[in-house]
Order: structure tokens, then C-alpha cells, then sequence
């Protein structure tokens, strides 16, 4: 069974991320510019390609679905996984997390966990996926307001959506989801320096990297549910 369910959310995570190309390049602008015009969904573009992007949502869904199994959560996880994939393409492109992402992300996280936890079985605590947003949010709010240089707004937008995802496993998930992130963007900062391709005052986009340390959290959370 967890064969299949893995299977089945691999299929959806292709599907969705093959549609990510068109949204990506549309919202890849600098700020204060318009978004792009794009027609059609799976015309070519600058960025990540349709393949590309649909691989890694695929694999992203199917790791998500063999450690979560079919407690009722899979299904916000199986939701909110092409939209964090989104949010990091376009944050390495042009370093911005727009508004249109990040308070959906949040408002989809808050919602379809609530809904998960009316179901039989759930492997979390919505009232720990609440406490979870407040908590990585107001957290991030204050490493902004204490050192502004370090990132953006939109990164404190972000952690409220995945904020709300680690907090449904409890506090130890939450923080560690958060460490992985900061951990990840200094090892890559690292390389870069370390390999001449960027300098100390270079800025790196924070975003994917508390991406794919919630993800990790939350692959932990799960199986250890």
C-alpha cells in the first residue's frame, strides 16, 4: 500500500510541478515591476524547466507520502508541496518571496491542517500547527527587526506557512525544521565563497533553504509519528 501511495503522489507531484514554469517566470520580476505576460502552460522559458520541476515535486510528494503513510495530513502536505517548490524557484532567480505565494502558503497550511485534524487518526496537533506560525514567524520577525540585512520580509511571510506545517509534529520538529534552514544557507554560502563565486557581502536567497529544512522537519515529523 505505501508502494502505491507513493506511486500516486509522485503522479500528482509531476503533474503539478509541469504546471509550475508558467507561474514561475510570470512572477520572477524584480519588485515594484509587473508581473510578466505568459501564455500557455508548458511553452519554453527562462528557468527551470517543466521536466525539471515536475521531477522535483514528484520526488518531493513521493517522500512526503512513504513517511507519512495515509494519516490525513498527506493530503496538506501533498497541497502545499508544488507551492513551496514555486516559492524557491522564484526566490533563487530574483530573491523575492512575492505575497501572492507566501500568505496562500500560510492561509493553505492553516486550513488544510485544520481539516486534517477533524479526520480519524491525525498524526499532529493543529493547535501546535497555530502555535507553530506564530512562533517561526514572530521568531523571524525579530532576527529581521534586529539585524535587517540578514533577510527580507518575505522570509518572515514564508516561515509563517511553514511555521504552521512543522508545528503540526511538536516544538522539537519545529526547531529543528528552522536549524536545518539556517544551517543549509550557511553551507551553501560557504561553498560559494569557498569556490570564488560569491563574496561576503554577496546576498543569497534565504528562502529555499528554510524550504528544504521545513521539508526535512517535516519528512522526520511524519515518519516519527
Amino acid at each position: 500500500m505505501d508502494g502505491s501511495l507513493a506511486a500516486i503522489a509522485a503522479l500528482w507531484g509531476a503533474a503539478a510541478g509541469a504546471l509550475l514554469p508558467r507561474p514561475a517566470y510570470r512572477l520572477s520580476v524584480e519588485p515594484e515591476q509587473p508581473w510578466r505576460a505568459a501564455r500557455g502552460w508548458l511553452g519554453a522559458r527562462p528557468g527551470p524547466s517543466a521536466p525539471v520541476l515536475g521531477a522535483v515535486t514528484a520526488g518531493a510528494c513521493a517522500l512526503l507520502a512513504a513517511a507519512t503513510g495515509t494519516r490525513p495530513e498527506l493530503g496538506a502536505w501533498l497541497l502545499l508541496a508544488p507551492l513551496c517548490v514555486l516559492l524557491g524557484t522564484v526566490d533563487f532567480a530574483v530573491h523575492r518571496l512575492p505575497d501572492v505565494l507566501t500568505f496562500p502558503l500560510a492561509g493553505l497550511a492553516v486550513a488544510a491542517l485544520g481539516g486534517a485534524a477533524l479526520l480519524p487518526d491525525p498524526g499532529g496537533s493543529w493547535r501546535g500547527s497555530l502555535l507553530g506560525a506564530v512562533g517561526l514567524g514572530g521568531g523571524y520577525l525579530l532576527l529581521l527587526l534586529i539585524h535587517p540585512k540578514g533577510m527580507g520580509f518575505g522570509d518572515v511571510k514564508l516561515a509563517l506557512g511553514l511555521g504552521a506545517a512543522l508545528g503540526w509534529y511538536g516544538w522539537g520538529v519545529l526547531f529543528l525544521g528552522a536549524f536545518a534552514g539556517v544551517l543549509l544557507n550557511g553551507l551553501y554560502a560557504t561553498v560559494l565563497v569557498l569556490t570564488r563565486r560569491a563574496g561576503r557581502r554577496t546576498e543569497i536567497p534565504f528562502g529555499p533553504f528554510m524550504i528544504v529544512g521545513a521539508f526535512a522537519g517535516v519528512l522526520l515529523g511524519a515518519t516519527a509519528a
